[in-house]
């Protein structure tokens, strides 16, 4: 119960009653260095050693991981079995050559090569497993004979001092009795051999301490024939070719840079040189048709470190294509020491790149221009076209439009008239073709629509508490579309905007629904669009006042004066005042106090009074009362100042009092 003294120009407060969120790839590898790669395309593996971490890791064509076999030391050199079921590993760190079941990549077999023979290098010819092997200062050429169920290892094939570390060595299914050698540390070495005997006969050598050529041959690949030597020289900015019947000279790849690093011969010829550099982000990789005096393709290998692009580095013998020439695979690292597999996806084929330009905003209907330009390296046939779809509205799935001409600048161009608004967008695509790769690429135009008449009524009405109210909104002319979608969100219950209902709109263009009221609220109707007339939102609010009533007791007796019922209380008495309101928490209620004199209602004071959580507020009217005044009094809800906004303001009918002696 809360005490309230009134004089006549005022109320004063004396207290309260409390209330109640296919194309090239790249992969991290989980190796500390790099020795050699090889493929496998029976399995589509890739097999890479790890001399640092004396490891063998597999994968699979996209780079994930699939196996992985320890207990290496040093483990680099590869080479596969003619039929891809085991992969051998040199692996100096234990004298040893290791057999891989690559099916299942696990260990198969050891076989010793001696003490101190330190194997690294291997190639499979005339029937043997060969290896390079050595120290430094010191290498030769073995044999591991595997035939008749027993093994047998030769060494000492070439004589003391032709070698002066393990030679790299390669061999190729057409040439099975040729054997390339070539050394990586020391001079600029190659030697050929005839191996058809079950022994290493040299055929060709060349250079040595006296050799004019430089440097060093830091990886070696036979052609698919046998009859060429691809070598990757340290001090070149070239890859030189040489006749495996004398190692004459025949041709160079060349490349913009020195440092030659790594190479590999495709099973179709095509031939991938690599460099190891990082300075210019100049192509690491170049790849050619044979004999070929430009590039096919080139890849230049990076990592993205805090959003800025790092060149990585490739070392040698990091190049290996798929036995069916579709991919070549890279080992790269980058300056911090991780290492990646690239995946170049159709090695062959010269890269298209597209390009589409249209217009940004276009009018429905009306003719707009697209164009755009096909660019690759070795240019397009004549009479290429490029296919062109259109993805709109109206075609949510594409619609084929006629093919454009390329000319022979790369550029193309086409009008089309778009019967759809909203957004259009044009996708042109090169098929490519033996010679060069497929490309798209699309831009989008914003293609006007209509804005169609909608709106919700009752706008800005109040109505009394829970009154059960019929909202209609109407929607104009459009193309296709009729559907309306109305939401409600209801002040104060913290659904926000919900939906109310869905449908399609009468013949008049109108939707209705029927909300009960019982706080302030916002109706709307959403137009979703169609293919020629644009969204749209129209809003109506509506108020919803509170229930409320005001009881005066204590009094002696009530009288009819001028129509309303006015209450008598003695002087000595002091009057309660209940309020009951809609109930909301910390919700007040507003008591107001008027008087009359000189022919007017006046103001005599007010306050505010919290209500408990069933709505119900009572005050005391305290003080001296004065007698022979009429008074009247009443409550109020009103919005914000009753300590909410989820109603409109709303009064109490007024109450009418005196005192008397």
């Amino acid at each position: 119960m809360t005490a309230l003294a009134v004089t006549l120009g005022s109320v004063a407060l004396i207290g309260s009653v409390a209330g109640p969120a296919v194309a090239d790839s790249s992969a991290a590898l989980p190796i500390r260095s790099s020795g050699d790669i090889i493929v496998d395309g029976v399995h589509q593996r890739v097999f890479i050693s790890d001399p640092s971490g004396g490891k063998i890791v597999a994968t699979d064509y996209d780079g994930t991981v699939i196996g992985t076999v320890t207990s290496l030391p040093q483990a680099d050199g590869l080479e596969l079995s003619a039929d891809s079921a085991t992969l051998y590993v040199a692996v100096p760190g234990t004298d040893e050559i290791v057999a891989i079941d690559t099916a299942t990549v696990t260990e198969a077999e050891r076989y010793a090569t001696g003490d101190g023979t330190d194997p690294q290098h291997l190639a499979l010819a005339g029937g043997k497993l060969w290896f390079g092997y050595g120290s430094v200062g010191h290498g030769n050429i073995g044999s591991l004979d595997l035939s008749g169920g027993q093994t047998r290892v030769s060494l000492a094939q070439e004589a003391e001092g032709t070698w002066k570390d393990a030679p790299l060595l390669d061999s190729a299914p057409g040439a099975p009795d040729t054997l390339a050698a070539g050394s990586r540390q020391y001079y600029f070495t190659l030697g050929i051999y005839d191996v058809s005997s079950g022994t290493a006969g040299r055929t060709a050598f060349l250079g040595g301490q006296d050799a004019a050529i430089g440097g060093t041959a830091e990886d070696l690949a036979l052609t698919p024939d046998g009859t060429e030597l691809v070598v990757a020289t340290s001090v070149r900015d070239f890859q030189q070719v040489f006749r495996t019947s004398d190692l004459s000279e025949t041709i160079r790849y060349p490349s913009t840079h020195w440092e030659q690093r790594s190479v590999d011969v495709a099973p179709d010829g095509l031939v991938a040189m690599g460099t190891d550099t990082y300075a210019f982000f100049s192509p690491q990789v170049s790849i050619y048709k044979p004999g070929g005096t430009a590039p096919r393709r080139t890849a230049n290998f990076t990592d993205e470190v805090g959003g800025v692009a790092h060149q990585t580095l490739l070392d040698h013998g990091d190049l290996a294509f798929a036995p069916d020439s579709s991919r070549l695979f890279a080992v790269t690292r980058n300056l911090q020491g991780y290492y990646r597999l690239r995946v170049v996806t159709d090695p062959a084929k010269a890269v298209t790149t597209v390009t589409v330009n249209a217009p940004a905003t276009a009018d429905r209907a009306k003719a707009l221009t697209v164009s755009g330009k096909v660019t690759n390296t070795l240019g397009l046939p004549a009479g290429t076209t490029v296919a062109v779809t259109r993805t709109d509205l109206e075609s949510p799935n594409g619609k084929a439009l006629p093919a454009a001409t390329v000319k022979t600048d790369g550029t193309f161009s086409f009008a089309d008239t778009p019967p759809a608004g909203s957004k259009v967008t044009y996708e042109v695509s090169y098929a490519g073709d033996a010679d060069h790769t497929a490309a798209s690429a699309s831009d989008t135009v914003e293609v006007s629509r209509t804005s169609p008449t909608l709106t919700v009524d009752k706008n800005n009405n109040v109505y009394a508490y829970a009154s059960n109210v019929t909202f209609t909104a109407h929607l104009g002319t459009t193309y296709k579309n009729r559907t309306l979608s109305l939401y409600a969100d209801t002040a104060g219950d913290g659904k926000g905007k919900y939906l109310v209902k869905t449908g399609t709109v009468n013949s008049a263009g109108n939707l209705s629904v029927a909300l009960p009221l019982k706080r302030d609220t916002t109706v709307s109707a959403s137009f979703s669009g169609d293919a020629r007339t644009a969204p749209k939102t129209a809003t109506s609010w509506v108020g919803a006042k509170v229930k409320v009533s005001l009881s005066l007791s204590r009094h002696y007796k009530t009288a009819t004066v001028n129509g309303y019922t006015k209450y008598y209380f003695r002087k000595t008495t002091n009057p309660l005042l209940t309020t009951t309101m809609t109930a909301y928490p910390n919700r007040a209620q507003k008591l107001e106090f008027q008087t009359y004199s000189g022919g007017a209602w006046r103001a005599a004071g007010y306050d505010y009074f919290n209500l408990d959580s069933t709505g119900k507020s009572v005050v005391q009217l305290g003080g001296t009362h004065q007698t022979g005044y009429s008074m009247r009094v009443r409550s109020s809800y009103i919005n914000n100042s009753s300590n909410d906004s989820v109603n409109s303001t709303t009064h109490s009918s007024w109450k009418y009092f005196t005192f008397t002696s």
